[in-house]
């Protein structure tokens, strides 16, 4: 209660809905209402339009102490699926955006999850070259590069992919492809938000 009173003081808004902090980085009703949704190999905590604010705060606003609290339902959906798991790892960046924010928050989002589900997280893919924000619709896998990701190390059997957000899929795609080269027998994904739910229909 004492860090939401300061947050407050501080002029800090709840992320999730815009109003009063009671307790830290997230108020209680914003903190109740999380829940994971699944379908197919995808578990997600909701549409952009629903949780876009705490995308936000977590990757630009250097709210990094929100990871630990978004990743409890993400987990909680994992375990539901009954997914056998080896690992945990995440959709990486550039260095210079990584040097900008201080950290990715695909792999603070996967570091907490693999805590969670009691798994090892590795960074098995890196990305090797720039690729222009993905559009919420129409081609934009066609555009990415197929070597956008390359692997960086070798595993086994069934992982995790986090990312922060699904947008066209694009992004996903190329990193799952990169995980399978990298061993991978099979690539299940977690995000915070989907941009567009038509990008889930693969995975269905």
């Amino acid at each position: 209660m004492l860090w939401g009173f300061l947050e407050g003081l501080l002029g800090h808004l709840c992320p999730g809905c815009g109003g009063r902090l009671d307790a830290p980085l997230l108020c209680t009703r914003c903190r109740g209402g999380l829940r994971a949704f699944s379908t197919g190999e995808m578990v997600y905590l909701g549409l952009y339009g629903r949780v876009g604010g705490l995308v936000r705060a977590l990757k630009y606003r250097r709210r990094s102490g929100l990871a630990p609290l978004l990743a409890q339902p993400l987990a909680e959906g994992i375990r539901e699926r009954g997914w056998v798991l080896e690992g945990v790892t995440a959709v990486p960046t550039l260095l210079p955006r990584l040097l900008l924010r201080g950290y990715n928050p695909p792999e603070l989002l996967a570091r907490e999850l693999a805590r969670l589900l009691g798994l090892p997280y590795r960074r098995v893919i890196r990305r090797v070259r720039y690729a222009p924000s993905q559009p919420t619709r129409g081609r934009g896998r066609a555009r990415l590069p197929q070597d956008l990701f390359a692997p960086q190390a070798q595993v086994a059997g069934a992982w995790l992919l986090v990312d922060d957000v699904l947008t066209s899929g694009a992004t996903f795609l190329r990193a799952k492809e990169a995980l399978l080269r990298a061993g991978a027998g099979r690539v299940y994904g977690a995000f915070l938000a989907v941009r567009d739910p038509s990008a889930l229909g693969p995975y269905r």
